[in-house]
């Protein structure tokens, strides 16, 4: 899967936040079933509304999405865009190494 550098500049640049990041590391931790936003909140101690800014930012750029169950909102994980920007960044691991020479040595 090919990745714009514009979209991972951008996702990389919302990770960049403390704030969003430990949402981010809240939200992997949770999986895949995703966390209540209350949960969120009380975890960082966080305003609502300061919270609320924070996912706006992260599901603009594809990182999460929100989902109603009822009355309550959970976030999760956007995994395939986490995937395609962690292959993104690997992709061109290792390509410029050289070959070991004896010559070199």
């Amino acid at each position: 899967m090919s990745m714009e550098l514009t979209l991972a500049a951008d996702q990389l640049a919302e990770l960049g936040h403390s704030t969003r990041l430990s949402i981010f590391r809240l939200l992997v931790r949770a999986g895949h079933g995703g966390m209540r936003v209350g949960d969120i909140q009380a975890k960082l101690d966080i305003p609502g509304s300061t919270l609320s800014h924070h996912l706006s930012r992260m599901s603009k750029v594809g990182l999460m999405q929100q989902q109603r169950d009822g009355r309550t909102l959970y976030c999760t994980l956007n995994f395939d865009a986490v995937n395609a920007l962690l292959g993104f960044l690997y992709a061109e691991c290792c390509a410029g190494d050289q070959p070991l020479r004896v010559e070199n040595l």
